[in-house]
């Protein structure tokens, strides 16, 4: 019997789209899928998602702040 493995997200800092889909937000802020619903619909929390194609995404920038996770700009260069 092969038991199923949960997702693997690359580490916040070599992330390099705009925005993450709702799974790995819940992921990266250790916290279940139905408190960022929450915060969504609710207008509350510390981040505000866009919606891309009808699906809540969260802005890497906004996830990196919140976490004190470091931003690196062109060059590699901590911004």
């Amino acid at each position: 019997m092969q038991i199923a493995s949960s997702p693997q997200f690359p580490p916040l800092e070599s992330v390099t789209r705009p925005t993450v889909e709702t799974a790995a937000a819940v992921f990266y802020l250790n916290r279940r899928p139905q408190t960022l619903r929450i915060y969504a619909s609710r207008g509350s929390g510390p981040l505000r998602p866009i919606r891309v194609h009808g699906r809540l995404h969260w802005k890497t920038d906004d996830l990196r702040r919140l976490l004190s996770v470091p931003t690196f700009g062109p060059a590699g260069v901590t911004q």
